[in-house]
This record gives structure tokens, C-alpha cells and sequence, in this order.
């Protein structure tokens, strides 16, 4: 498999992940381990992963130049603001976390847990991608 459609590939993935946290956590229903995040952080994490999501399409569709680079500095600020998110919202892992009652798939931090250490390991790998030169 190419660079380029594993690279499009995580890019499409990690657009689901900015999605479905903003879908999961701007409800007012409480989930289990749940944590109430403030609308301007959850505002920030959207606003950053659109804009990274544009960056970074930009920059695959005409690699070059500085978009590289400002796209790699909005994932990473993308992935650091949805790992703290992360961090408040399971349980034990910040003074603002409700008491989880079951973790069900879709219910609890599992689902938050697999797409953001996700993100990060795209994140990783997108890195790699542009510091070693492998978007053509």
C-alpha cells in the first residue's frame, strides 16, 4: 500500500474522530465518566481539527512550502487539547469526572479512548510523513 492512501486513509479517520467528539460531547445527556467540558474548549477542538483537516488536505493535494509544517502544528494542538479532554473525562482522571457507572461502547470513554490515542498515533505518523519528505 502507498504512503499516499494510507496518509488519506488516517486523514479521513481523523476527521471522524474531530466529528464524533463534538457530537458526543456537546449533548447536555450525561454519559457515564462523563465530565462537563466547558463549551470554548470543546469550541477550540472543533475549530482546530476543521482547521487542521483543511491545512492538511491543502497540503496532500499540493505538498510544499510551509503548510506542512502549520498542518502538523494544528494536529498536535488538535491531538493535546482531545487527550485533556480525554484525561477530565475518564474516570479517576480529574477531580471533574462523574463516577462511571458501565462503560458500554458507545456509552463511556471506550470509544473517546481508541479515536483519540488513534489521532495521536496519525499524529505521529503524519509527522514522520512530512519531516522525512514521504508526501510527493
Amino acid at each position: 500500500m502507498e504512503i499516499e492512501n494510507v496518509l488519506w486513509m488516517l486523514t479521513a479517520l481523523a476527521g471522524v474522530v474531530v466529528l464524533l467528539t463534538r457530537m458526543r460531547l456537546s449533548t447536555d445527556a450525561g454519559q457515564p465518566g462523563n465530565a462537563q467540558i466547558p463549551a470554548t474548549v470543546l469550541n477550540m477542538h472543533t475549530v482546530l481539527g476543521v482547521l487542521a483537516l483543511a491545512v492538511w488536505i491543502t497540503y496532500l493535494i499540493s505538498p510544499g512550502g510551509v503548510l506542512g509544517v502549520l498542518a502538523l502544528i494544528l494536529w498536535w494542538g488538535e491531538a493535546l487539547i482531545g487527550v485533556l479532554i480525554l484525561a477530565r473525562w475518564l474516570p479517576g482522571g480529574g477531580r471533574h469526572a462523574a463516577e462511571s457507572v458501565e462503560d458500554d461502547w458507545a456509552g463511556g470513554p471506550s470509544l473517546s479512548i481508541l479515536g483519540h490515542v488513534g489521532l495521536v498515533l496519525g499524529v505521529m505518523f503524519f509527522t514522520y510523513s512530512v519531516l522525512a519528505g514521504k508526501v510527493v
